[in-house]
């Protein structure tokens, strides 16, 4: 089965250590499962069998749109798809996400929480544009934040405006449509149109699980586990506990993100 995992982290080998640290001290009760190095990722890949991995970058400041753009330059292979990220301070973000697309990478990865800001915020709509008028896709955190306690910047109601708003941008809502608000997603973004990826789906009782995958489209969720804040191998384990079709399973470890990519104008390659 070819697996693609488009919701992972990882950092340059030098701030890794440190990085992990200081995220870890918000994180209770999920610790890393990796170095956070590539190589730590690609370790967790070769052991569970995981052809690519796409690394979302978060700029938490507007001076790291370089260091990210050059890393991500540095790390992209057939196997590591990095995602570029714009800083909402950004004096030019249509520029800096067209630089992520002429560098070759299909999507860009926000955080409202981590990046202040709340998801329909006007002064991100720029952002959108340019990911709209690239013809890549969004990848951002939705729901709540276990660093950040009952904050709504991420809510399904935010997030249906910008679909409303946006019709032809590509997003991806990560953690099954919205982070500890399973009930939520039932009523307010499932049927609607955006992907949804599948870290932490054991958030969601099995019961919540299932009805929204009967309500969404089943061309619209992505598999990604959010690694290295859980296993991958654990990620793949709760899918398949679900006990889906196939093919429902072929759509969500490769066939959805692949047709996505390819929608971007991104070209994978997987061995068989």
């Amino acid at each position: 089965m070819k697996i693609i995992d488009v919701h992972t982290h990882a950092f340059p080998d030098a701030l890794a250590e440190k990085a992990l640290t200081a995220l870890a001290e918000n994180s209770a009760p999920y610790k890393p499962h990796t170095d956070g190095t590539i190589n730590g990722l690609l370790k967790s890949m070769n052991k569970y069998e995981i052809d690519i991995s796409v690394i979302a970058n978060i700029a938490t400041k507007k001076e790291q749109f370089q260091p990210i753009l050059n890393w991500s330059k540095s790390i992209h292979s057939g196997r590591i798809i990095p995602l570029g990220s714009v800083h909402p301070d950004s004096g030019d973000p249509q520029g800096e996400v067209t630089a992520f697309k002429d560098a070759g990478f299909p999507g860009i990865k926000l955080h409202p929480m981590y990046q202040n800001f709340n998801i329909d915020d006007r002064r991100i709509y720029p952002i959108y544009e340019a990911i709209s008028y690239n013809g890549m896709f969004l990848l951002v955190h939705s729901g709540y934040d276990i660093a950040f306690p009952a904050d709504r910047r991420a809510s399904v109601e935010k997030t249906l405006k910008v679909i409303k708003d946006f019709p032809e941008l590509k997003i991806i809502a990560a953690h099954f449509g919205a982070w500890r608000d399973s009930e939520g997603v039932q009523e307010t973004l499932a049927g609607k149109n955006i992907y949804f990826d599948t870290s932490f789906i054991e958030e969601a009782d099995e019961a919540a699980a299932k009805n929204i995958l009967k309500k969404h489209d089943m061309d619209k969720f992505v598999f990604g586990s959010d690694s290295p804040w859980l296993d991958q191998g654990d990620e793949i384990s709760n899918i398949l506990k679900l006990k889906l079709k196939d093919e429902d399973n072929e759509k969500i470890f490769y066939g959805n993100i692949s047709a996505l990519l390819k929608s971007t104008g991104y070209i994978i390659s997987i061995k068989e």
